[in-house]
This record gives C-alpha cells, structure tokens and sequence, in this order.
C-alpha cells in the first residue's frame, strides 16, 4: 500500500508539527487566533482538531484539505473527480459505507486500485483492501460529507452502469479477429447499449449541453459540459471503446468501418419523458475515435430577451432596432457565448403570420414554428452565400443568416438591408466595437455600413448561481475596488437604491446542494451590451476609427460594457464575480 504522492515528494514538502501551523500558513487563521487553540489545548488537553472545529473557523472542505496536507496525503475532491466503474465494482456497497472509502479509480498497467477515505491512516483498512482486491491500494483524502454523497450517488444510482461495463469486458474477452468481424454485432448487444443510454441519460439528468466520449491512453473519459463547463464523471475501461463508438455510429447512421476522417450524423434519444435530438461528431485523434454529442432538448421553448438576461436600456435599444423594417442587427461572441439562442428569442419576437422569415443556419438547432429553415450543404453547393441569393427571390421581409463569414456573405447582408429587408447575423470578435471595423476589413463600403447597420449585440454567457442555496456575504476592499471601478458613476446608483430599501450591498456566497449538484451553480444567464448605430458612431466607421474610439463613444451615449452588465448582476445577486472574470475579462 502507498500514498498517491511520492517518498521524495514527502521529503520536499513541507513539515508541520501540527493542524493550527497548516491553517495558519494557508491564510486560515490570524496569529491571535492560533494562539488561542494553543492555549486551550494546553489548558483542557483537547483535541486541535477537535477546538478547531468548536470554534467554526473554518469551513469542513478547508480542515480536510489542511489535514491532508498536514498528514502528507493527497486531498481528492469527488464533487469534480471521475469514477471508474470498475474500480467500483471491486468494492461492495457494505465495505465502502462501513469504512468510509471510496474506489474512483483502477490503473489496469501497474495493479492500483485509487482510493479516498475520511481517514487515511486506517492501516487496517487498506491492508484487508489489499488483500481482497489482490491490487496496490493508492490511499488520499476527502470530507465525510464527499465520501457519503458519493457513495449513495454512486452505488446506487449508477449501478447500471458499472454491470454493464463489466459484462462488456466480459464479453470484449475474445479473440480479437473474431471481435473485429462482429463489431457492428458488439455494438448493438445490451451492456454496450446500456452504457450508451446511461451516459445519454445521466446527460439529461445533470442538463449538459455537450457529452464529450474522449479515448485516453488508460481509459476512456466521459466528460459533460453543464451550464458552460466541462466535468469529468466517468472514466470507462480502454477495452469498451471501440464497441461504444461503433454503438454511437449506428445510431447515427455514420459508417462504422471509417475511423480515419470525421463524421457528422444525428439521432433521436428519448428518456424520463425527454425527446432529445443528439448532433454527433467524430474525429481521430491518437488514441482512436474521440465522439462529441450536442444535446437539442426538442421541447425546450425559445426563452424570451428578459429571460436571456437582457433588460433596461439594453433591451429597449435592441427592441427599437428589431422593430425597424430594414437594416441589420449582428450578435457577437466566441463560440458558446449564446449567439444563436439570442437570435432565436429575437425571431420569436419578429415571427408573425404577417412576416415571412426566413433562415440559413449551420446547423439548424432548434425547429421554430412559422419559420422556414435552411440547413447550409456545403457539399451540394448550398452555403450562407449562395443561400442569401436564393432567399431575395422568396419575398422575404426577415433574414437570418447564421455567421458573416466572409466577404461575400458580408456585402449580400448588407445589400439585402439596403433593399428593405431585416437580416440579423452573428460574427466572431470580441465585443459590439469590433463589428464595424472587422466588417470593413472584410471589404464592406463605409458609406453603405453606416446606411445598413442598425445595432450591434455583445454577449458572454455565464453560470447563475443556485437560487436553493444562495448565500450572501460581504464584499472584500479589493473586490468593491474593482467593482467601484468598473461601474463609475452606476455603483453609486445601485448603492443609493439598496439604502433607501434598508439594505446593503452584498455579494452572492456559493454554498451547494443536490439541486446543483454541489456546484452552487443552476442554469445559465447572458450578460451584454448592445450598440446602438447613432449619428456620431455612424461618423467614426466613415473615418473607419478603431473599436477602442467607438466603444468609448457609444459608453458617452449609455452603452454598458459586458463587464458592466456583469457586475450589475453579481450586485443583484444573479452570478458571481468569478463567473463574469471568466468570460469578460478580455
């Protein structure tokens, strides 16, 4: 038995004489403090630990990492850790609930069942491991709470798919020329198919956007990407691999045999009352075939602006644009920012039995009554360029067209506008100033841009915080600095409206619970600024100035920034400010 750290690591670390220096020289604790447990442990001989605990100075998942890094042990946090079903399968329920151990992790090269435990120096325990495993045991640390959440969650909840993993091997356990001529056979039989739909199903469950099936050089890791954020959950044998994508494939109707250029396909998944439509990417990577599923919940309504997080001046900018009979509105962003959902609110908003909408999109994401919707073939000639031709001679009074994403797709936008269309589009920069100029990069005329352009949308999408177990707290001097900063004049309105209703200023405190699967986080909200093309701003793309000149000009005439807009909700309590960090902080 070992420790997941090494002798000589042990050796460069490190050594503390008891828990209060750990705290201490983690910033836990202030020196009067750490003088006060040793001065009651001196008078009433009780356990560090034990006073530590008493007096509530610090939170449980803190102690534990302190302890751990006390005892040397390596510190396991299961709430964003993998588990490998077949580490599971090598513990019984009973063991693993009697001892406060957890397997997540087995190493099928060098013989290493990983393990955490609420208390690591239970040599007894990992001896009689060691001994009914037949495997080294690789011993670290967790709290009581992580160890007993995964355990129920776990055990109980994905015994289907640690059965079905096993019985795979089992049956993977052949001849390999055998296996390779009943591939197509393998892949449809019933542990392959249950581990297909458990990984579909979990994916429902925990509301993920994306599943991502990603071949390591050990194992095979299941990642899910939940409101924006990619997490590892399950770590499958390297032996099921070929048997689950080929599983995937034939749903998908993508050949089987081809594993050495990408594929695209869908399928239809149903589960708990759930009709999913499932778009499915492969590619070759290393270590075989790397699938990446795009979940499209079918009765997932178009949520409105409001619900997108747009509101105020905002949004009555961007509804006085969206009532115009011509122009142009582009949304921009990176990729995932929300672009596409954005429009989709708008076009809900725009789309009457008065109106003919029409739509080129890569790939059609959601299906919107009374909309014609065109999927981009680029194999069969049909592209956002050749489409846009097509759509002038549908009558159309509303064109989206999916990205500008080049030249010719730029000046046939800005033509359909001037012709008396409305055309809404998305493009890739990074904030609403950028637009203008990297439209004008693209070989747009200045004078016909200013004509065309009715608004401009930037957006970042962000984590909001769980509403089930939200906390407050207050604001340090470096974060109120930031925030002062960030909104100017704007920080002193929100502050003066929280004192007139007898409150203060504070900020969201993330706690968790199984709502949010401990993350402290639940469904996602935009955060934004929209500009308005006014007289003055029209003038600076003539002179065709930079985006840092026509931000600032648009600012003067009331335009949030997306850090602005951000900040206003950490203050309302709607996300945090590490959430509008990552994604506006540019």
């Amino acid at each position: 038995m070992y420790y997941g750290c090494s002798i000589m690591d042990n050796f460069n670390s490190k050594t503390y004489k008891n828990l209060r220096e750990v705290l201490k020289d983690e910033g836990l604790i202030k020196d009067d403090v750490f003088e006060e447990i040793n001065l009651r442990q001196l008078k009433t001989g009780e356990p560090e630990e034990e006073i530590i605990k008493s007096m509530r100075l610090v939170s449980d998942d803190d102690l534990v990492k302190s302890k751990a890094k006390f005892l040397k042990v390596p510190f396991v946090d299961l709430e964003n850790t993998a588990f490998s079903p077949e580490a599971l399968s090598l513990v019984p329920e009973s063991v693993a609930q009697k001892y406060n151990i957890v397997p997540y992790k087995l190493d099928t090269k060098t013989k290493v069942l990983f393990v955490t435990m609420v208390n690591p120096l239970d040599l007894e325990t990992l001896e009689f491991l060691e001994k009914k495993t037949n495997l080294k045991i690789n011993a670290s640390m967790s709290t009581q709470k992580q160890v007993e959440n995964f355990i129920k969650e776990k055990y109980i909840r994905e015994k289907s798919i640690t059965s079905e993993v096993n019985k795979a091997l089992d049956e993977r356990r052949t001849d390999e020329m055998e296996m390779k001529k009943a591939q197509e056979k393998v892949a449809v039989e019933a542990p392959v198919a249950k581990i297909v739909s458990t990984i579909l199903e979990y994916a429902i469950k925990s509301r993920a956007s994306d599943v991502h099936i990603e071949p390591q050089e050990d194992n095979v890791r299941i990642r899910y990407r939940i409101d924006g954020i990619l997490q590892e959950k399950y770590l499958l044998p390297r032996n099921v691999q070929d048997a689950v994508v080929s599983r995937i494939k034939i749903l998908s109707d993508l050949k089987i045999d081809e594993k050495r250029v990408p594929q695209d396909g869908r399928f239809f998944f149903s589960a708990d009352g759930n009709d999913v439509d499932l778009r499915v990417s492969t590619l070759p990577t290393t270590y075989g075939e790397k699938v990446v599923m795009r979940l499209l919940k079918k009765s997932q309504k178009v949520p409105t602006l409001p619900d997108l997080g747009l509101r105020g001046l905002a949004l009555k900018n961007l509804m006085n644009s969206i009532q115009r009979p011509h122009g142009i509105i582009i949304v921009c962003g990176p990729t995932g920012s929300g672009k596409t959902t954005t429009l989709y609110s708008v076009l809900d908003v725009v789309s009457t039995t008065k109106v003919n909408v029409v739509t080129i999109e890569d790939p059609v994401e959601y299906q919107m009554k009374g909309v014609n919707q065109v999927q981009v073939n680029v194999q069969a000639g049909l592209t956002f360029a050749s489409a846009l031709r097509s759509f002038l001679r549908q009558d159309p009074n509303v064109i989206m067209v999916g990205e500008v994403r080049d030249a010719e797709t730029a000046d046939l936008a800005i033509n359909a506008a001037l012709t008396g269309h409305l055309v809404f589009s998305t493009l890739h920069t990074n904030d609403a100033s950028g637009v203008p100029p990297r439209l004008l990069d693209m070989g747009a005329e200045p004078f016909l841009l200013v004509s065309s352009l009715n608004c401009v949308v930037g957006q970042r999408v962000l984590r909001r915080v769980c509403k089930d177990c939200i906390g407050e707290r207050e604001m340090t001097a470096d974060e109120e600095k930031e925030i002062k900063t960030t909104l100017g004049p704007i920080y002193g309105l929100i502050e003066d409206k929280y004192k007139k209703e007898g409150k203060k200023l504070m900020l969201p405190k993330i706690t968790g619970c199984e709502k949010c699967n401990n993350t402290g986080y639940m469904g996602r909200v935009a955060i934004y600024e929209v500009m308005p093309i006014s007289e003055k701003i029209s003038k600076l793309i003539i002179e065709k100035a930079a985006a840092s000149e026509i931000q600032k000009q648009a600012m003067e005439e009331g335009m949030l920034t997306m850090k602005q807009d951000g900040y206003v909700k950490v203050l309302e309590g709607v996300t945090t400010m590490d959430e509008v960090v990552r994604v506006a902080q540019y």
